[in-house]
């Protein structure tokens, strides 16, 4: 053997994993190379047992692993692959030069073998998928072009005089693998079962997030992700196409299966009949739309915006439902003579082919950039912010404890910072709040980001949302309201206090003033820091007054009165007022101020019946 003797060297290996069970592990080998074959020894004193042995001639593709930075488990930090036959050998070499030089080798040997690759594989195979392409079939074609000569952590070397017209010959469709031999073993293949099916969850961004902590990860809308781990409802740990890993918010990313609307930008699931024309309006574009829920669960209305439509003056906005065949294949459509197999397909169509719609689907409206949603803090468990890294911009008013700022944090994010004014609240119960508001995520709650609490004043953190508070909204824009859009508003203060509701949490001042409008027009709840967990059942929901502020438009309940009258008149049984014009709508808000607690609705239900209000107010869908 040694006349044939080209290389030794004790390297690592590793596992090929075949059973899902099985852990990766990683194993010192004396690797051997002759003219004929690679083997490894397990080297023990004076003697080498043999672990494994392949043919050249069954080689199909030697070149080095691009890691992509990854964290590799092991000493040796270059790695590179051996494919043969239908299985990789990875091996992890303690240097540049020495992967080099083992790559180098082994193509000078095998360029000639009828069995060549077109393409490999230039990233790990793990956990069920190729973190190069994200293929979950082991034996999927490569995703790049295999350099026959040289490794491609170098420049190509130049090719050799004659040998190109002989490269030529060499790239014919591969033949089917020969059955590997009894000499191509490994003590990873011996004995063991064909690998289990390995679950891996692919994930796409719907939102840009750049990472703002080293243990982050950045995402790019459209990109497609690896989840490693999911660390608490908003926090996924994931690993990126180039295998980087880190966290990434739950809420900027949906799972990639067939029937996922979620991974289109044109979908948007929160977005009632109400609130898309008002993002159609703004929009003003001809052929804006939006693909949304239906009050049907499990069917969807394309919302669709049109400048001028035969027989209207004016914009027009319309609403088609998206049909469903009967039988089997099931097929979709909004015109009867264009049946598609999926929703995605549908409205691939009508983007060239308004066939029967007021105008072609042209701009998607809603899900872009500039609305990604809030997170759960700014990156995982970073609660506690550096006052440093807080920039001091104009005032938005006064609160009950304390003056609120517009700001940036690493001059970047808008945010609201409120300061807490001495003696204003015991520390103990701010801190007490910044918990409760931590744990609490919600489309329909004002976001905490973080707190300042090592020093005075407190600040606290949140979410900025550009119109303030709904009070002066509703006041400002006293007689432009149509009737929907005040029932959406409560739909979406509704919503979430549901969630609240749901997890055990309660707000004692639920008033138009503790709510806050944003630049979509979205309605969220704030200022519920003060809410308790639920330890009595005295509290009253204020929800009754919220919908009578809205209704009025901003009007102060029982405002010719003084407190003390007031108190006086609610213990005698008066109440408020039915608003002008909404009469119809009084019932909804007697539930909600019911002397009785076991009569006031939840807010779920509240939730519900103010949708059912919604559609029956509507017109009906075109």
């Amino acid at each position: 053997m040694s006349a044939e003797l080209l290389l030794e060297e004790t390297l690592i290996k590793r596992s090929q994993q075949k059973k899902k069970t099985s852990p990766l592990n990683y194993k010192e080998r004396l690797f051997v190379l002759t003219k004929s074959r690679l083997t490894y020894y397990d080297g023990r004193a004076e003697k080498k047992f043999r672990r494994g042995s392949i043919e050249l001639s069954h080689i199909r593709c030697v070149e080095i692993v691009k890691n992509g930075g990854g964290i590799i488990p092991c000493q040796n930090k270059y790695p590179f692959q051996v494919v043969y036959n239908t299985s990789t050998l990875y091996i992890f070499a303690p240097s540049h030069d020495s992967r080099s030089l083992w790559v180098q080798s082994l193509k000078e040997e095998i360029k000639d073998n009828p069995v060549v690759l077109a393409k490999f594989h230039p990233q790990f195979w793990l956990e069920g998928a190729w973190l190069c392409c994200r293929q979950a079939e082991k034996q999927a074609p490569g995703c790049e072009e295999y350099n026959l000569f040289g490794d491609i952590s170098r420049k190509p070397l130049p090719p050799i005089p004659g040998e190109e017209r002989k490269n030529e010959r060499r790239r014919p469709p591969p033949p089917l693998p020969p059955t590997p031999g009894d000499d191509d073993l490994d003590e990873d293949d011996e004995d063991e079962d064909e690998e289990d099916e390995v679950v891996v969850v692919v994930v796409v961004a719907l939102y840009d997030f750049p990472g703002t902590e080293p243990h982050d990860l950045s995402l790019v809308k459209g990109g497609e992700y690896v989840i490693l781990e999911k660390c608490d409802l908003h926090w996924y740990k994931a690993r990126n196409k180039y295998g980087e890993e880190g966290y990434i918010p739950s809420n900027y990313v949906t799972e990639k299966k067939s029937g996922n609307l979620e991974q289109f930008v044109w979908y948007s699931k929160q977005v009632n009949r109400n609130k898309a024309e008002e993002l159609l309006r703004k929009e003003d574009k001809e052929g804006a739309f939006i693909v949304r829920d239906s009050s049907t669960p499990g069917t969807y209305t394309v919302s669709l915006y049109a400048k001028s439509a035969a027989g209207e003056a004016g914009a027009v906005i319309k609403h088609y439902h998206i049909k469903e065949t009967q039988g089997s294949p099931q097929q979709f459509y909004l015109a009867e003579k264009h049946l598609f197999s999926s929703i995605p397909d549908l409205i691939e169509y009508h983007k060239h082919n308004a066939a029967g719609l007021v105008a072609r689907l042209r701009y998607p409206v809603g899900k872009q950039e500039k609305s990604a949603p809030s997170t759960a803090g700014f990156s995982y468990e970073k609660w506690e912010i550096n006052p440093s890294e807080l920039t001091f911009m104009k005032e938005l008013g006064s609160g009950q404890f304390g003056l609120v700022r517009l700001g940036k944090w690493r001059a970047q994010h808008k945010v609201a910072i409120k300061a807490i004014r001495e003696g204003a609240m015991y520390e103990e119960d701010f801190i007490e709040e910044a918990k409760v508001m931590m744990k609490l995520s919600h489309p329909k709650l004002v976001q905490l980001y973080g707190v300042c609490s090592q020093q005075k004043p407190i600040y606290i953190v949140t979410e900025f949302m550009e119109h303030g508070c709904l009070l002066n909204f509703l006041r400002q824009r006293r007689g432009s309201f149509s009737l929907g859009s005040l029932l959406s508003i409560c739909l979406d203060v509704g919503e979430g206090m549901e969630h609240l509701e749901a997890n055990g949490f309660i707000h004692r001042d639920l008033a138009a003033r503790n709510c806050l409008v944003n630049d979509f027009l979205v309605v969220k709840v704030s200022d519920f820091g003060m809410a308790r967990y639920v330890l009595d059942d005295q509290y009253t929901s204020s929800s009754g007054v919220l919908m009578w502020e809205v209704f009025t438009e901003g009007r102060m309940p029982f405002e010719q009165n003084q407190n003390t009258r007031v108190v006086t008149l609610v213990t005698k049984g008066h109440r408020l007022y039915s608003p002008n014009g909404h009469a119809h709508h009084l019932r909804i808000m007697q539930l909600c101020g019911h002397e009785r607690p076991e009569e006031r609705p939840a807010f779920s239900q509240l939730c519900v019946m103010i949708t059912d209000a919604l559609e029956a107010d509507a017109p009906p869908p075109n």
